[in-house]
């Protein structure tokens, strides 16, 4: 409203005036955050930045307090972008808290509602408490004494309630766990005399019961006697039978060490034996190396005498295929002679040839012609094969759009049988019984409307009623009874029936071409297509044939097109006015609605596109069955010329064969001539081949003999080295027995070695075992005993040990015989006597502590009566004067009020309270204001 404000607030009380949004509440914020107070103390915003001005970085707040000697400015700058404030005090710069005790020493309090009130906090201040309430008063308009009066008996009587009641906490020790008993008490003093009593009442009580506790502890020493002596007479057992376990074991060593050195000479004899063994072992090796040796070189000779016998069976070979190949040229000189002779017998036998080529010419001209027809046939086939792939893909082309158009209604009809079940139930009925009707039956309008242009769906459909688009038509009154009687069933649906005088083809009353300087640009009928009898209907009831239908330039200029064209329905593109000329006055009347959105008609399909679809389909599927039966007969045609075209020829190529067969024959026996001279160049000396082949088998016979001489040799050699090795393998099995014999012997004292051995391991572990129970015994007494492992046992215990049982069987029973009586002793444990002791000390202290705390009690209460005087009587008489003003302004408002001291428990300071109670209509009680009995105008009030 203002960027800069200044007030000057005169004496008593200032009034700030002025209509709504003028800045009044701005002038109380910046009183209370120009004095350290918090945005939360307003209840308007959570951040000091959202109070300066919007548009502004930076708000300034100035306030001048009247104080002597001098009076104070303070000054606070609040930034916008990160909600900081700078604090100034008479110019100088300053922190918040020396603003805040400065104010304090004014004793201004913004955050207490009975001195600063703002508007949006009155229905905080209803919600204070009685005590919340008393407290705020004291703070804003009591003495500054006041308020620390009422801490102060707050206080005291904290600490007085603290001495009249106490918590004694009483501990008891079990086997388990600790127990703590809370006891309560209301007097502190008598609870502390009721104890003392109880205590010596105890003391008493306390005397037979350490008597029997001393008994008691008598056999309990003795049973800890007992139980320290039996551990040592366990050890003193066990540490003997160690000794004798440690005589066992060395003899047995001994005796293994006898057996052990009577068992050397054999393991010595053994050793040797193996050692000849082995280099016997070695030998046969070697002999074995230079036999396998010998033996691949005589295999190697071996081979070698094969290689030398295949040599020669290759060579035998050869010339047996050099005397097969001289006998077949031999023979195939013969046959070649033979067969020129048969061609030149058949040379001089053919006659001389006839003329064959009237025949010949004939026969082409027969293929010439039938040829042609073959061309003519393939062509027509070829014509036939391209209109049938025409047709179909136009079939296709056609089943493909008939097949979206189909989807579109599929969806009009799940969107109708979505809407109106009984109208697509009775729509499945029609279908399945057209036979029984004897005109035409139209289905639902929904269904047979086709927009032109879906994007003016909306205006048909707003001018027909949603009854009449779900509803049948029908041209007959006889056929729409009977399909409303449908069978009995029980559906409910519309049907109409179209006029018998046509009016499809009505005239508008004036030609769309006078409205289009008004924005018009068709009539209703134009938009859409639909069958006779539906336009017929359309026509008749809704006049679809003179409803123009305009565009933005229509809605524009529409209270010139109301009063120039007269029209009675006007569609624009987004309303539809209905225009009325009223009877009594003559005056124009129009009404306009917007157009609703289309729901059945914006998927639309042409009804007669479809009609003339599925025509084309069928006349298509007829010309493809006459082109195959066309294409039949051609094929049939074609087959029959392709088999007298095979025919000619064959005669064509039998008259040329008989006129080339003496051509033919001449050549074969020229090349016949030829292949013989060639085959009689190709002659092979068999007499010189035999003799090569002579000399070559000599040569390698030669060298089989010199193989066979060095094979003798090895072979030689080899059975020496047998020999040799046989003797070694005897030897061998002789040292081999000798080893068996000794191993025998080396046995048989091994067992005995085993035996021995074993009897030393058990004895050896048997003392290991003694050993440890010895050392855990021995550590066990002198755990018992509380001795360290380097301690002897003392002779105190040593003295008390002869006095008690030697065998661990006469201790134990003596053992059981002091618990049973230990046992007798029930009720007692080791705090008897220290309960006992401890009593009788506390007897002293309580009897100190009541005489002190009777003491401190009484000045408590001398205290907190001097406080209660000072801070009593000075609040009765400042809620009296309150309560003498509120009462007559009250008055003066024909209404009642009161303020009073509200007091439960004198006792109980910190529950005083100022309670306000008012009464604004005559025929009510008083009642204390609060938050929720009185309205929001009471509470204001007061």
């Amino acid at each position: 409203t203002y960027d800069v404000c200044e007030v000057y607030p005169g004496p008593n009380l200032n009034m700030i005036v002025g209509a709504n949004g003028t800045g009044k509440s701005s002038i109380v914020c910046a009183i209370c955050l120009g004095l350290g107070g918090k945005p939360s103390f307003i209840g308007r915003a959570d951040k000091v930045g959202l109070f300066v001005k919007q548009g502004c970085l930076k708000g300034v707040v100035e306030i001048e307090l009247s104080k002597t000697p001098d009076n104070i400015i303070i000054t606070r700058e609040i930034q916008v972008v990160n909600n900081t404030s700078a604090w100034f005090i008479n110019r100088k710069p300053t922190t918040l808290k020396t603003v805040e005790e400065q104010i304090a020493a004014l004793n201004i309090q913004v955050d207490n509602l009975c001195q600063f009130l703002p508007q949006d906090k009155v229905g905080e201040f209803a919600k204070l408490s009685k005590i919340e309430l008393l407290e705020a008063t004291e703070k804003s308009i009591g003495p500054p004494e006041m308020y620390q009066f009422h801490c102060e008996l707050k206080n005291f009587r904290e600490k007085e309630r603290e001495l009249e009641v106490n918590m004694h906490i009483i501990k008891t020790e079990s086997s388990d766990c600790r127990i703590i008993n809370i006891i309560k008490s209301n007097n502190l003093c008598r609870d502390k005399t009721n104890s003392l009593e109880k205590m010596r009442q105890r003391i008493e009580r306390y005397k037979q019961d350490v008597e029997r506790y001393h008994e008691h502890k008598r056999h309990l020493d003795l049973i800890e006697m007992l139980e320290r002596k039996r551990p040592w007479v366990e050890y003193e057992n066990v540490r003997q039978q160690h000794e004798e376990v440690k005589q066992s074991r060395d003899q047995a060593k001994e005796e293994l060490k006898n057996l052990k050195e009577m068992q050397a000479p054999v393991t010595k004899k053994i050793q040797e034996t193996e050692e000849n063994l082995k280099i016997l072992d070695m030998k046969i090796r070697d002999k074995a190396a230079e036999i396998k040796d010998i033996s691949q070189k005589c295999k190697q000779k071996q081979n070698a005498l094969e290689m030398k016998d295949k040599q020669i069976e290759e060579i035998n070979q050869a010339l047996r295929m050099k005397k097969d190949e001289e006998m077949d040229r031999q023979r195939k000189i013969h046959n070649t002679h033979k067969m020129i002779q048969d061609w030149k017998n058949e040379l001089n036998t053919m006659a001389v040839c006839e003329n064959l080529q009237p025949e010949i010419d004939a026969v082409n001209n027969k293929l010439k012609e039938l040829q042609e027809e073959r061309a003519n046939i393939d062509s027509d086939i070829s014509d036939l094969t391209a209109e049938k792939m025409n047709q179909e893909e136009e079939k296709k082309r056609i089943i493909d759009h008939l097949g979206q158009l189909n989807n579109i209604m599929n969806m009009k009809e799940e969107h109708l049988k979505g809407r109106f079940r009984d109208t697509h139930s009775a729509l499945i009925w029609l279908r399945k019984n057209k036979d029984k009707f004897q005109k035409k039956v139209c289905e639902p309008m929904m269904l047979e409307i086709s927009m032109k242009d879906n994007r003016h769906a909306k205006y048909v459909e707003n001018h027909i009623s949603a009854n009449d688009m779900r509803a049948f038509v029908f041209e007959s009154q006889e056929d729409m009874e009977m399909f409303l009687m449908r069978d009995h069933q029980k559906l409910r649906v519309n049907a109409v029936c179209a006029p018998a005088e046509s009016c499809a083809e009505s005239l508008p009353s004036r030609p769309i071409e006078e409205l289009h300087q008004y924005g018009f640009f068709s009539y209703l009928r134009e938009l859409f297509d639909a069958p006779h009898p539906v336009m017929n209907y359309l026509c008749s009831q809704y006049r679809v044939h003179d409803v123009p239908v305009g565009t933005e330039k229509t809605r524009k200029m529409i209270e010139r097109v109301i009063q120039e064209t007269k029209l009675r329905q006007i569609y624009t593109a987004e309303e539809k006015y209905m225009v009325k000329v009223s009877a009594y006055t003559n005056l124009t009347l129009s009404t306009n609605t917007s157009l609703r959105v289309a729901q059945f008609l914006n998927s639309s399909v042409d009804t007669e596109e479809r009609r003339q679809l599925e025509k084309q389909r069928q006349d298509i599927t007829n010309t493809l069955k006459s082109l195959d039966m066309h294409l039949t007969t051609l094929f049939e045609r074609q087959k029959q010329l392709e088999c007298r075209d095979n025919q000619l020829r064959q005669q064509k190529k039998e008259l040329l064969e008989r006129g080339n067969r003496r051509r033919q024959l001449e050549s074969k026996i020229a090349v016949k001539y030829d292949s013989l001279r060639q085959l009689e160049q190709d002659a092979i000396n068999l007499e010189t081949e035999f003799q090569q082949a002579n000399v070559k088998i000599k040569e390698i016979n030669i060298q089989k003999a010199r193989l066979v001489t060095e094979l003798m040799h090895l072979i030689k050699n080899c059975i020496s080295l047998n020999i040799l090795k046989a003797d070694l393998v005897l030897q061998s099995t002789t040292v081999a027995a000798e080893k068996n014999r000794l191993e025998s012997e080396y046995k048989a004292a091994s067992v005995q070695l085993k035996v021995a051995e074993q009897r030393f391991h058990e004895l050896d572990d048997r003392k290991r075992v003694l050993t440890e129970n010895c050392k855990e015994l021995l550590k066990k007494a002198q755990q018992v005993c509380k001795l360290t492992p380097d301690q002897h046992l003392p002779k105190e215990f040593q003295t008390a040990f002869q006095a008690l049982p030697t065998t661990l069987e006469e201790i134990d029973a003596f053992l059981n015989e002091e618990k049973t009586r230990a046992s007798c002793f029930t009720g007692l444990n080791a705090s008897v006597v220290e309960e006992y002791n401890k009593e009788t000390q506390e007897i002293q202290q309580l009897t100190e502590y009541l005489e002190e705390k009777k003491n401190e009690l009484d000045n408590y209460k001398q205290n907190i009566s001097q406080v209660k005087e000072k801070w009593l009587n000075p609040l009765k008489k400042l809620i009296e004067q309150i309560n003498v003003k509120f009462s007559n302004f009250f008055s003066s408002m024909q209404c009642v009020g009161e303020v009073d001291l509200h007091v439960e428990n004198e006792e109980e300071y910190d529950k005083y309270g100022i309670r306000i109670r008012v009464k604004f209509h005559s025929s009510t009680e008083l009642h204390e204001l609060t938050a929720y009995h009185q309205s929001g105008g009471e509470r204001s009030v007061s």
